[in-house]
């Protein structure tokens, strides 16, 4: 056996992608519950919205790069492959839900 053959395969795939794949899902989340509430509560400041449409996709970028940091685990294949999918998609999830929570400290969330 050779040094080459021992070597395994590094990916090639860039942290951007699933970063901006995650910020984007939770863009349209937070919209969707944004576009619902309407005008909002009179006593909440006027830009109110900003402050979840700002935090919410950068919570869902930090998600999408917790997705792809699980992607060596993955890699491995068998029940290592979908225990990576499973920790990944539920820290996506955990993560989006803990960046709504501070997107909407203060006006929907009280």
């Amino acid at each position: 056996m050779t040094q080459n053959e021992n070597l395994r395969k590094q990916g090639t795939s860039t942290l951007i992608k699933p970063m901006l794949i995650g910020a984007g899902i939770a863009f349209f989340v937070i919209a969707y519950f944004l576009i619902g509430a309407g005008k909002g509560n009179p006593a909440w400041p006027a830009y109110w919205q900003v402050k979840p449409l700002l935090m919410v996709p950068v919570a869902g970028a930090m998600g999408g790069a917790f997705y792809h940091l699980l992607g060596n685990l993955r890699a491995m294949g068998g029940w290592k492959a979908v225990l990576g999918t499973v920790i990944g998609i539920l820290g996506y999830v955990f993560i989006l839900w803990i960046g709504t929570v501070l997107g909407l400290n203060g006006t929907m969330w009280d």
